[in-house]
């Protein structure tokens, strides 16, 4: 069973995936904020799925990884609708989501969307890891400085210092104005399958709390922490 790069067109942009064959349901894998499908963790996962004979499919987003487009055209709106096409066109029937850091909250908004229109890739379960939901609002805009929000207001941008590269990554107007579009937390809502949150208490990027507060929005599903 090889795992094989392809890439697929979605709404003009040339998205790069990785798919394993294998039995069903398939897994598949929704990278974080900056992260691609070469990632210690996505790596991990389709090392798992090779092991054990599970269908495993893994994507980067525009402006990520092997795909096309550039990173500062991001928007939640858009990975949103790249995950959809790759999980409705590969996933097959009931697939399982792992979601890592901002592919967590992408997971749920997918999960959501499918289940609106009744779709067979609905997923039949979620692995969420350090879920950032509402990130964009809750955790950065949350916490930039009045200085930090004016650059973004008047220029568009700001240049966030990453723990991961040397080069700072720019945080884009349209990034944050998207996001408020999406914002999940406020109100209790329903996936429909089982959701399991896997979190580090020491996380740097998602704290303990944030992730928790997950579990008291999705009284309806079994969650397990």
């Amino acid at each position: 069973m090889t795992d094989l790069l392809q890439f697929l067109d979605v709404d003009g942009e040339r998205i790069a995936v990785r798919a394993r064959a294998g039995r069903a349901p398939a897994i598949i894998w929704l990278g974080g904020f900056m992260s691609d499908m070469q990632s210690t963790k996505a790596g991990a996962l389709d090392g798992f799925a090779a092991a054990t004979g599970q269908a495993c499919v893994r994507f980067d987003y525009s402006g990520h990884g092997e795909s096309g487009g550039q990173f500062e055209d991001g928007t939640i709106s858009r990975w949103l609708a790249q995950s959809l096409a790759v999980i409705e066109r590969l996933g097959g029937p009931a697939p399982v989501l792992v979601g890592s850091s901002m592919g967590g909250w992408i997971a749920l908004l997918a999960t959501r969307a499918l289940r609106d229109r009744h779709s067979a890739a609905a997923p039949s379960g979620l692995v969420l890891i350090a879920p950032a939901v509402d990130f964009t609002e809750k955790l950065m805009w949350a916490a930039f400085t009045p200085d930090m929000r004016r650059q973004i207001e008047e220029t568009g941008r700001w240049l966030r210092p990453s723990l991961y590269s040397e080069t700072p990554y720019p945080i884009t107007r349209g990034l944050i104005e998207d996001g408020r579009r999406h914002q999940l937390y406020g109100a209790p809502f329903a996936t429909g399958c089982p959701v399991h949150i896997i979190q580090g208490a020491l996380d740097p990027d998602v704290p303990l709390a944030h992730a928790l507060k997950l579990v008291e929005h999705l009284p309806h599903d079994a969650v397990s922490v």
